[in-house]
């Protein structure tokens, strides 16, 4: 179930509670936890409307900003029912904290041990430490870029880097990735020494869905978490090639998330 990201901010603000399908079939039922960029959504109710009994206050608290928006946002696909799903903010991704959680002697034999079935279980042969250390050599570089280094089609490459990630061994950026905490210990825990590494960069990452051009842009102007993008006007960021409308939008959002805001 797709949400845009400034409904995500409302959900986890509170001032959204519902949203607005044409389904088949319900796509998700209740209890369902998904995973987003602001962290987890519970889906707390799924029932079947008829459009022509929906209310104002049914477009409010989806977000929308009339219930003839809410209406004609519902036209398409006319042929399929309408569903009402309730929506709650269910608190941060359980895997961030993983992520910062340094293992322990006996963790780390239980991560290894997490690798190796991945490995067995691959019909390309063994991949995780390879591609571990692909990521730890080169933060940040694109997906892409990684994969040709392995001769390997990207879906696949990205595919299995989220398997890495559910064990919070790596993060996704807005470009590329990075090893966390953890999945530095895991590394480190099979090299004769510590690998040196740069200083980790203090302050709230750059959202990832304000796109790859942005991302770049700011990069090169020095801008590399929402702490530096506070310290710039909007109009100044937008004047950089490759920051458009809604990648000022998608940093208004994020900022307002952590009380932050453009300079002036």
């Amino acid at each position: 179930m797709m949400i845009r990201p400034g409904e995500l901010a409302a959900i986890r603000a509170g001032t959204v509670d519902l949203a607005f399908r044409r389904w088949a079939r319900p796509r998700v039922v209740v209890g369902t936890r998904m995973r987003t960029g602001i962290g987890l959504i519970e889906v707390t109710s799924v029932d079947r409307v008829a459009v022509a009994s929906l209310r104002a206050d049914d477009a409010r608290r989806a977000g929308e900003p009339s219930l003839a928006a809410l209406k004609r946002a519902l036209a398409a696909r006319s042929d399929d029912p309408a569903w009402r799903i309730g929506l709650a903010y269910a608190g941060p991704d359980p895997r961030e904290a993983l992520r910062e959680a340094v293992p322990d002697a006996d963790e780390i034999a239980a991560v290894n041990a997490r690798l190796d079935r991945l490995d067995a279980a691959s019909a390309s042969g063994p991949w995780t430490r390879e591609t571990l250390d692909l990521i730890d050599l080169n933060p940040t570089v694109r997906a892409p870029d990684l994969a040709a280094r392995v001769g390997r089609e990207t879906a696949d490459f990205k595919k299995d880097v989220r398997k890495l990630k559910e064990l919070g061994l790596t993060e996704s950026l807005a470009i590329g990735y990075l090893l966390s905490p953890r999945g530095e210990a895991v590394v480190d825990a099979g090299l004769p020494a510590p690998r040196e590494r740069a200083a980790r960069e203090e302050g709230t990452p750059l959202p990832r869905n304000i796109g790859a051009p942005a991302t770049r842009a700011l990069r090169e102007a020095g801008v590399t978490t929402l702490e530096h993008v506070a310290t710039r006007t909007a109009s100044e960021l937008a004047a950089m090639h490759g920051v458009g409308p809604m990648a000022i939008t998608r940093l208004r959002e994020a900022m307002a998330e952590r009380d932050l805001g453009f300079a002036g």
